[in-house]
């Protein structure tokens, strides 16, 4: 038989669910998988019951149900101060893995470069292979997970079109402060370039530290391509 495709031989199963699987098989404490270990809130149970019988039982809407989006325009002006336009800056995908790759299709073309904080979430690594794209690799050094901002804008002069930025940041739990996004974004002005930023732990920040949002500093806006999640 013919060889399956260059693009994914260098890809292994989830790291995440490999060690449920170990946890598992040791009956060991798992840290690794995100999912609870208790029922859903019975008021939304009983309203997914209601809905059922309801209907409309039809295609949803491709970019999301339009109170849904409404919603999320909301919640987002609340938290973040930037009124949001539900019908032109919202998509509703299935779950933000599919809204990553959804924003690296939309602005990588093959042969382009994405600059990646490291160490990362999975997924960031395969989305920019996936997508024909050359990852470029920028530490995190620990303890407090600091980056070299020479290294970053070398990633850009070698070409990166985009950066993927996970804030607060998975694995390592790093909060960017408005000093270490201000660099970033200058960085990303300077060389005209985007960035996708993961913010699905927004809301689970410790003080002192606080959450800033990328797309809402000066000139960012129309750089910036927001990745969140409901589970």
């Amino acid at each position: 038989m013919k060889s399956l495709s260059n693009r994914t031989a260098s890809f292994t199963d989830s790291v995440i669910r490999r060690m449920t699987r170990i946890a598992n098989q040791y009956d060991a404490v798992n840290l690794s998988q995100g999912f609870p270990d208790f029922a859903p809130p019975k008021a939304i149970t009983d309203r997914l019951a209601q809905v059922a019988a309801e209907g409309p039982h039809q295609y949803a809407i491709t970019w999301g149900a339009q109170n849904f989006r409404e919603a999320l325009a909301r919640k987002h002006q609340h938290f973040s101060g930037m009124e949001v336009n539900p019908n032109e800056e919202i998509v509703v995908t299935c779950g933000s893995t599919e809204a990553m790759m959804a924003a690296m299709m939309a602005i990588v073309n093959p042969g382009d470069k994405v600059a990646i904080f490291s160490p990362f979430y999975e997924n960031y690594g395969a989305d920019t292979i996936l997508s024909g794209a050359e990852p470029i690799y920028i530490p995190l050094v620990p303890p407090e997970f600091k980056f070299d901002g020479d290294l970053l804008e070398e990633a850009f002069r070698q070409g990166a079109k985009a950066l993927i930025l996970c804030n607060p940041s998975n694995p390592c739990g790093k909060v960017f402060s408005l000093e270490e996004m201000t660099l970033i974004a200058d960085i990303v002005k300077k060389y005209d370039g985007y960035v996708i930023t993961d913010e699905v732990y927004e809301h689970i920040i410790y003080a002192p530290y606080r959450h800033v949002y990328m797309a809402s500093l000066p000139g960012m806006r129309e750089r910036t391509i927001i990745c969140n999640s409901l589970s």
